[in-house]
């Protein structure tokens, strides 16, 4: 069965060729069918595959045929299998087949429904060739081709013109990123003869000792196409706007493909890292800064997904923190279970705008806890896997981060601090989404509650958010041997009573009202920070000032073409010099005469002024 695993990626791939070929004659419901089963289809598979994996764990390795042949450079079309392989492959088609069911529903009336399952499903795809590849240049492949999948997907209603731009934000945002990857990828080949995954770390091993500068360049570079994939600082300002697509996509985005593509770079390449501790603290302090700016900035938000796009931004810094602290396993393990309750608070927000009028603030909400239960309960508890709360999949995962961060030297206890300031805003904007939205007085009245289609999906997410804390990844083999070391316990117990305070403190502010904060909150300063935080630190106006209104006016002044202003300015100086010259031919002896008598006394006045000594 192991040798089908080529048939994975293949099956979303053909069926999105399908279904953009015969858009326009197949039946709605053969185009559902085609959309779902595919990936449905592409699970059952992994599934099967990851049975036969767990009985006898031993990586394996496929290789389809050759790409190309330039001298040495000879890359494949080529899998590797191993137990973080199955952990992505079951998160992108286990997570991603719940949200094309949900899409089922949610987009039945979009006049375009064939166009959105193909492009979904060719995200899909290339998610999945770039989490499968062997080596670098076919992970670089699968990694442009979700590029462009989501720069598709964000705009797809690009009949609304911020719809767009949103996704030409994402496009080029994430290609700076893309670049600095590309760069990595010479630098490794150039160094060390090869891309293939494996091969290229033994030889690093090999070749580079721990603190040498080449192995810290070339993680450098990595960390960039990283940071841009991730969207964490400085290169996460697409991923709210990117909010501009329909919701399913947004889950898609943030659940399962996209915004775990950078987290799945490093974690692959932890023997690079590995030899690189400076860019390891590079890239749990990034995680760090992101976790906290993205949590601050959600707390001041009023758009349901915005909040959800900067809680993913919150989350993956936390995945960042674990895998620069070595905590590779936590990393993933968060990994998958933010899936489960991203995936679930995402599809339960596209529920709310499907049956509100298309409603995104949430203060004009309020009251739909009786009117849509299922919704209700999958936000409580998909808040709850948020927080941290003890019992939920996100406390068992957030927990290990935290402690493993701890027992980091130096450092540690500084990154546990930051982490836990983390954990403490985001339990506190995670229920004031749920107080806001669910209890308190109804400002609008829903249409309806979610169908069999959007329900299923909801409550299997519900069960996975709640039990896949207990799950145990198959990745022993793949990453160093976590330290068996245990801080005190009251670290621990400091780490579970933090999203608990965050729990009371919103409760006491936005749902009992026993603490008012309004106080602060309209006093000078906290206006001031208000805004600061609800801007996202100002870094998207920083960039607006800094790139974007430079190279406008720099495309305009382009526009009006400054070489032919050049060629322009060397006509009008020839036609100025020919019309005095015109001038001067007045055809009359006593002009010419004098004109010759005049220069000749310049002539002789200049020479006098020359030194005797020059001569």
């Amino acid at each position: 069965m192991v040798d089908m695993i080529w048939l994975v990626p293949l099956i979303p791939l053909l069926s999105s060729i399908l279904l953009m070929l015969g858009s326009a004659t197949l039946p709605r419901v053969l185009i559902g069918l085609l959309g779902v089963c595919s990936v449905g289809a592409a699970a059952v598979l992994t599934l099967l595959v990851g049975l036969e994996f767990l009985a006898n764990p031993q990586p394996f390795q496929l290789t389809l045929w050759t790409w190309m042949q330039v001298g040495d450079f000879s890359p494949g079309i080529a899998f590797y299998f191993d137990g973080l392989t199955l952990v992505m492959m079951s998160v992108i088609t286990g997570v991603g087949f719940l949200i094309h069911l949900f899409s089922t529903e949610f987009m039945e009336e979009d006049a375009s429904y064939a166009r959105y399952f193909a492009y979904l499903n060719m995200f899909v795809a290339a998610m999945l060739m770039l989490v499968m590849a062997d080596n670098l240049l076919l992970l670089y492949l699968g990694w442009e081709g979700v590029g462009v999948c989501s720069y598709l997907l964000v705009g797809f209603w690009y009949q609304n013109s911020a719809n767009g731009q949103a996704a030409r934000k994402a496009f080029v945002v994430t290609r700076i990123g893309d670049t600095a990857m590309a760069l990595g990828l010479l630098l490794l080949f150039t160094e060390l003869g090869t891309l293939d995954i494996q091969a290229m770390m033994g030889a690093a091993d090999q070749q580079w000792q721990v603190g040498d500068r080449l192995p810290l360049i070339a993680c450098l570079l990595l960390l960039g196409g990283a940071v841009g994939k991730s969207a964490q600082l400085p290169l996460h300002t697409w991923l709210p706007d990117a909010m501009a697509g329909p919701t399913p996509v947004s889950a898609l985005i943030h659940a399962a493909t996209m915004v775990t593509a950078g987290v799945y770079l490093i974690a692959r390449t932890n023997g690079l890292f590995l030899l690189a501790p400076t860019a390891m603290m590079i890239v749990a302090l990034v995680g760090l800064a992101t976790l906290l700016m993205a949590a601050f900035t959600a707390l001041m938000q009023s758009d349901i997904k915005r909040i959800l796009a900067y809680s993913t931004i919150s989350q993956i810094g936390y995945m960042f923190l674990a895998l620069g602290v070595g905590a590779w396993t936590a990393g993933i393990f968060h990994l998958m279970t933010h899936a489960f309750f991203k995936a679930l608070l995402f599809l339960g927000s596209g529920a709310i705008i499907h049956y509100l009028h298309h409603e995104h603030d949430i203060f004009k909400m309020g009251g739909l806890r009786s009117k849509m239960p299922v919704t209700f309960w999958s936000f409580m508890i998909g808040s709850a896997a948020l927080a941290a709360l003890p019992m939920t999949s996100g406390f068992f995962s957030k927990d290990q981060i935290l402690l493993q961060a701890y027992m980091l030297p130096e450092a540690g206890p500084w990154l546990w601090l930051g982490g836990l300031l983390g954990a403490l805003l985001t339990a506190i904007y995670s229920f004031r989404l749920v107080f806001v939205v669910f209890f308190g007085e109804a400002k609008t009245q829903p249409d309806g509650d979610t169908g069999w289609r959007m329900a299923l999906p909801l409550v299997l997410l519900c069960g996975l958010a709640m039990v896949g804390g207990y799950f145990i990844i198959p990745v022993a083999e793949v990453f160093p041997a976590a330290s068996t070391e245990h801080p005190a316990h009251w670290v621990e117990y400091v780490s579970i009573s933090v999203p608990l305070i965050g729990l009371l403190l919103s409760y006491l502010i936005f749902h009992s009202g026993q603490l008012n904060v309004d106080r602060l909150v309209n006093s000078s300063l906290g206006q001031s920070l208000r805004r600061f935080w609800f801007s996202g630190w100002g870094i998207d106006w920083l960039y607006d000032r800094v790139f974007v209104r430079p190279y406008y006016r720099l495309s305009g002044t382009m526009l009006n073409e400054p070489i032919d202003a050049i060629y322009g300015l060397i006509v009008a100086i020839n036609q100025t010099f020919n019309h005095w010259l015109a001038v001067s031919q007045t055809g009359r002896m006593r002009w010419y005469v004098a004109s010759m008598v005049f220069g000749l006394i310049l002539v002789l006045t200049l020479a006098l002024q020359i030194p005797a000594e020059a001569l």
